[in-house]
Formats: C-alpha cells, structure tokens, sequence
C-alpha cells in the first residue's frame, strides 16, 4: 500500500508503536518506512534514544526505555515523519510537528486527520511550543480520542464555510 497509495498499512504503522503500557509515557513513534539518508533524528536526540547505526540509510530504531518524549527529534525531522505519543485513561495525547499558517492556538478544536487525508474526529490543541531553536516547526499538543491512536496523524483547521 505504501508504494501504490503513499500510505502504510495498517502493520506497518503498529510495527512502529510500543505496546500501550509503555504508552503511559509520552515516546516517539518514528514513522519512516524506507531506507534513506537522514539522521536528524538521531543527532538531536540528547537522551541516545535514536539510533541508525554506521549506515545513514538504515531506518531509525527508538529505545523506548530512554526516550522521555522530550519531541526534539519531532521538530528537527525534515520528513515531519515523527510524532510523540501518550495514553491517559480514554484520551491518546501527541505532540506532532506543524508547518502551515494559521497556527493552532491552546484550547481550540480542530479535526483529527489519518495518513489519507481523512477527517476522522475532534481534536483539542493543549498547547503550543513555539522555540527559536525549532526552526519555526511548532511542536503542537493535542488531545484524541483513545480510540483513534494509531490512526491520527495530523490536525486540520475547521472553518466556518
């Protein structure tokens, strides 16, 4: 599906997140599903969590057990192909990368969109990190239904026309 759509399966996307008891913990799920010179993710990270290893095409690996969700790796991919993940009793919280004008701002409701393009639900921007050192990719929290955690991937505004 991946080289005819643009869009991981189902598998492949799971293949990247950690059992839900690790969930608890905010982690970085790495959604790279080729082999391509990158490393970004791995040089920014100051825990050690992301590693490549000698060849700069292997697809990154997360040590779940050292990263803290810290989402600088999140920010500092070109590819905005990392996202932070988190459960907390019926909510999936993420911290995911954002480009596009007019930012989100703290409180609004936005719709939750899956890897097509489909709007698939709510969701209510936490907040909103916004550092020089980000290179003006926002860091942007958001909240979700549990339900839709391993298909959310990104926010779109909702507007009133």
């Amino acid at each position: 599906m991946l080289y005819k759509e643009g869009v991981p399966t189902q598998d492949q996307v799971l293949s990247k997140f950690p059992s839900i008891d690790v969930l608890i913990k905010p982690k970085a799920i790495i959604e790279c599903y080729e082999n391509i010179p990158c490393n970004p993710c791995s040089t920014s990270c100051p825990f050690g969590a992301i590693t490549i290893n000698e060849n700069i095409n292997n697809i990154p690996v997360v040590d779940f057990d050292k990263c803290t969700g810290c989402g600088i790796c999140a920010y500092s991919c070109p590819g905005l192909a990392i996202t932070v993940s988190r459960v907390k009793e019926s909510k999936a919280l993420f911290k995911i990368p954002y480009e596009f004008m007019p930012s989100p701002i703290e409180g609004e409701i936005w719709y939750a969109v899956n890897r097509y393009g489909e709007v698939i639900g709510d969701a209510k921007i936490i907040k909103v990190d916004n550092r020089p050192s980000q290179d003006k990719t926002l860091l942007v929290h958001v909240e979700v239904d549990k339900s839709l955690l391993y298909d959310f991937i990104t926010i779109r505004r909702k507007t009133n026309g």
